[in-house]
């Protein structure tokens, strides 16, 4: 895609069909929103993994819809180019149709162009969301916000998993997502998923067949606890930060 070109969902569908390999990143903030937009990220995630990273809750489970209206906000606020996708947090979509459709247009009101929803039990709820304006991002896999019921681990090992997930896939593609998250999966599964479907997949844990990757911004920075085993650490800021403030306390003692 074009660095200085406004990026859309039409635009991520476009770049499976010309082959080009889809950027994403996680941002909860202004400033960390104005790095991933002015580096020339495609999609900018503010994914309700904030509840880990910025709140300091154990899981994404917590985090509310005011919450992710707050951070939709601030990194709106800093974007010009990349396509701000949001996190319909857990218990903002399960409902009902009409309360999904309510809390997605309060996400886009605070700045986002599209929201992602986790699984695929709630067709009825993203046609809904999709008929009212809103694109949608659908996420398959491990799923965090049913984190309770799944365990972290890698889904679709066994057979019949596996099926489910493709046809899961094929389900969102039919209902009119504009492309698919999946996330520690195989990776032969998600490659055959990445060819039976028209629209673009976005890896996490999920090998190098996806049409594209995603990782949470601090763990691939080195700024977050322990990451997950398949992020590749590109720095290791968190080192840096301490040594920088340990030299800090240094300075003001001498």
């Amino acid at each position: 895609m074009d660095k200085k070109e406004k990026v859309t969902p039409l635009k991520i569908i476009y770049s499976k069909k010309t082959g080009k390999k889809i950027s994403a990143l996680t941002a909860y903030d202004f400033t960390f929103a104005q790095i991933l937009d002015e580096s020339g990220i495609d999609i900018i995630l503010v994914g309700d993994s904030l509840g880990n990273v910025m709140l300091g809750y154990k899981n994404t489970i917590p985090v509310t819809n005011e919450e992710m209206v707050m951070h939709v906000k601030a990194v709106s606020r800093a974007v010009n180019r990349a396509l701000i996708v949001a996190d319909m947090p857990f218990g903002s979509f399960q409902n009902s149709s009409e309360a999904a459709v309510s809390n997605a247009v309060k996400l886009i009101k605070a700045g986002a162009e599209a929201v992602k929803l986790e699984g695929a039990e709630y067709i009825k709820t993203i046609k809904e969301i999709i008929k009212a304006g809103i694109p949608v991002m659908g996420h398959l896999g491990f799923v965090p916000q049913s984190v309770n019921a799944l365990g972290y681990k890698v889904q679709g090992k066994e057979k019949q998993d596996a099926n489910k997930i493709v046809n899961d896939a094929q389900a969102l593609e039919k209902a009119g997502c504009f492309a698919i998250v999946l996330e520690m999966i195989p990776h032969d599964l998600a490659k055959i998923i990445s060819k039976k479907i028209k629209i673009p997949t976005i890896g996490i844990g999920a090998g190098a067949n996806c049409d594209g990757q995603i990782f949470v911004t601090y763990d691939m920075l080195g700024l977050y606890g322990n990451p997950p085993k398949f992020v590749k650490k590109y720095e290791d800021f968190n080192a840096k930060a301490k040594a920088a403030v340990k030299k800090y306390i240094e300075d003001i003692n001498s």
